[in-house]
């Protein structure tokens, strides 16, 4: 493993950490065309974590900065999306709470683990929880443009859906619940490493 720090997944990696305030400012900025320069940058954001590891394997390239800063660069986004949204008042802090305590638990499960080379099984459901989470926000970001544009675009009725049956709630409590369920998947499918790293510290 290497121990350089200034590799080209790194570098992904921290501009990921740097888009997250960018995005923030955006989507509170209230100008026009704000909202829509915030969803392109969580778009972007939000693909370069499949590059960075990938980088990183191809260029062998991998490093304990890597491997710490990766998993907390894509928390660090979706959380202060979901915060955005309770202080919009899109959606209940309880569903941030729980979904935050679960990816921290998680990843700092992860990192501290990785610091003694035990690598942690991911499943195909934690995949799917991503997925998942980056479609929510996505989903949500495209309702906030609309309600700034629904008169021009002619889209009111269609907005209107979406409020009266409480879609925004719908979501996020199944991307909630799932969120919780993937990582009680992931700490008991891995409960026997977890086990062997405990008796070892």
């Amino acid at each position: 493993m290497k121990t350089k720090i200034f590799t080209k997944a790194n570098f992904i990696t921290i501009l990921r950490i740097l888009l997250t305030p960018l995005f923030i400012y955006f989507l509170f900025g209230g100008r026009q065309y704000f909202e829509i320069l915030a969803l392109l940058i969580f778009i972007l954001a939000s693909t370069t974590d499949a590059y960075d590891g990938y980088i990183a394997r191809k260029y062998s390239e991998v490093t304990n900065l890597g491997k710490f800063l990766d998993p907390l660069a894509d928390k660090v986004l979706m959380s202060a999306a979901f915060i955005s949204f309770v202080v919009m008042g899109l959606i209940p802090l309880w569903m941030v709470i729980l979904v935050i305590l679960r990816d921290f638990v998680v990843t700092g499960i992860r990192i501290l683990m990785s610091t003694k080379d035990n690598i942690m099984v991911t499943s195909q459901s934690a995949k799917i929880k991503t997925g998942a989470q980056i479609g929510a926000v996505s989903f949500i970001l495209v309702y906030i443009i609309t309600q700034r544009w629904k008169i021009f675009l002619g889209i009111s009725e269609y907005v209107k859906i979406i409020e009266n049956y409480n879609i925004i709630y719908l979501l996020m409590l199944i991307v909630t619940l799932f969120t919780v369920w993937t990582g009680a998947e992931y700490l008991s499918s891995n409960k026997d490493i977890i086990k062997q790293f405990v008796k070892k510290s």
